[in-house]
């Protein structure tokens, strides 16, 4: 179930970004040719939320189930002198449910805005914010932290 869990997570997360990159473009287009704010648009938004969640319940899942984070609460003194224990024990659990906060509350925000030029422009930088976010917390093949294989 772990080795299946890794795959699905590990493999999402492309459709996650695809989605951020997709909403983050749409908007980026809305908001400076002043476009109209249109049922696409909504479902965008909406569907690139949705998505992130699920990534989101993939993630809590296989962080319950991991032995290297198992390993991490149990021997907390220790293995937190290791960044790639502490890397995934703590930090990059904190920050992607820091950016599934930031999606869903700027998909709110912008669902909420009177016009269609401040519906683009909430999504532009609550969803590029958490992009950034989702940058830092991927485990790369690049990654300074830690780093795993493009896909698992």
């Amino acid at each position: 179930m772990y080795q299946t869990l890794t795959f699905l997570h590990s493999t999402f997360r492309w459709i996650v970004l695809l989605s951020l990159v997709y909403a983050l473009w749409r908007a980026y287009r809305g908001y400076f040719h002043h476009k109209t704010f249109t049922k696409t648009d909504d479902s965008v938004r909406h569907w690139t939320a949705t998505i992130a969640h699920i990534q989101l319940i993939f993630g809590i899942i296989l962080y319950v189930k991991s032995p290297i984070v198992k390993y991490f609460w149990k021997n907390f003194s220790e293995a937190k002198e290791s960044l790639d224990l502490l890397f995934f024990g703590l930090i990059h659990i904190s920050l992607m449910i820091t950016a599934i906060v930031l999606i869903t509350v700027g998909s709110a925000l912008a669902k909420r805005k009177p016009t269609d030029r401040e519906k683009f422009k909430t999504m532009l930088i609550w969803f590029a914010v958490a992009l950034a976010v989702i940058f830092v917390a991927i485990p790369w093949p690049f990654s300074p932290f830690v780093n795993r294989p493009y896909f698992r």
